[in-house]
């Protein structure tokens, strides 16, 4: 697996981590899902690389080693994120840019572009978090009430791996995107513990927040390519719903992966990536 160089970026509101996983050509930036970080794509990075890509991805506020959010988790923040990254790397409006995003991370990325026009030439959008406002979920939502419940303290990351791998939602990530989510996905304690850096009541004050963000509206407006991407197996972004979302958008389409759920690119990285990079072409 490769090994990033990560920097701190400085914005208004907090500091960012950002991953630069090198290689000379066309650039990648990747953003992550809730709950999540931006070392978590590094299969997906190895990938990129190996095809002649230059590949980044962060850390939004609230994940992996960036700050908590000071003021809550409108979603109008993570845009902010990515367009501080994205100018942060010089990347924004490079014709030759690919901006992926998975989940709430490529509703970001949605909502980036709508509010600075031509800042992503294309966007690889898996399973963006967006809904018409009829569909969109509660505040109160079974997400926020499950991350609530969620176990923030372990022993050791080992003993968490070994929990994750056992059984849903995680148990599908491949073992480098799982080892990868785990190794940089918690903090160490004074003593000796660890704990899930995304805390549980942030994480579910995001997914209370799905659906206020309003992407939905926004969509018409967006002038980039945009493929919606889903796994046929999803619970969150089904085929129709996708089909839904690429006929608001200018020049959307869809793409379904037949044997893949919500988290397909990390659980099938090889078949993901190669259909992104396709786009990209």
């Amino acid at each position: 697996m490769p090994s990033p160089s990560t920097r701190i970026i400085s914005t208004p509101a907090v500091r960012l981590a950002v991953h630069d996983w090198g290689g000379d050509g066309p650039p990648v930036l990747l953003a992550h899902p809730t709950g999540f970080h931006g070392m978590v794509w590094a299969p997906v990075a190895e990938r990129l690389r190996a095809a002649g890509r230059h590949p980044w991805s962060f850390d939004f506020r609230g994940h992996g080693a960036s700050d908590r959010a000071p003021d809550g988790y409108a979603w109008g923040g993570f845009a902010d994120d990515v367009l501080a990254v994205t100018r942060a790397c010089g990347l924004a409006g490079d014709p030759e840019l690919l901006a992926w995003g998975h989940s709430k991370g490529a509703a970001a990325l949605l909502l980036a572009e709508s509010r600075e026009p031509g800042t992503y030439p294309r966007v690889y959008a898996f399973e963006p978090i967006v809904f018409p406002g009829d569909a969109a979920p509660s505040p109160d939502n079974p997400l926020s009430r499950g991350a609530r419940k969620r176990r923030a303290v372990w022993d050791s990351r080992a003993e968490a791996r070994a929990s994750y791998a056992s059984r849903p939602p995680l148990d599908v990530l491949t073992p480098e995107a799982l080892d990868a989510y785990v190794g940089h996905g918690f903090r160490d304690r004074p003593d000796g513990k660890v704990e899930l850096a995304c805390i549980p009541d942030d994480e579910a004050e995001i997914y209370s927040m799905a659906g206020v963000a309003d992407v939905f509206r926004r969509l018409a407006g967006i002038q980039a390519r945009v493929v919606v991407a889903c796994g046929a197996l999803t619970d969150a972004i089904a085929p129709a719903l996708a089909e839904l979302l690429a006929a608001e958008l200018p020049h959307g389409e869809t793409e379904v992966f037949a044997d893949l759920g919500h988290f397909g690119p990390l659980e099938a990285p090889d078949p993901v990536t190669a259909a992104a990079l396709r786009f990209r072409a």
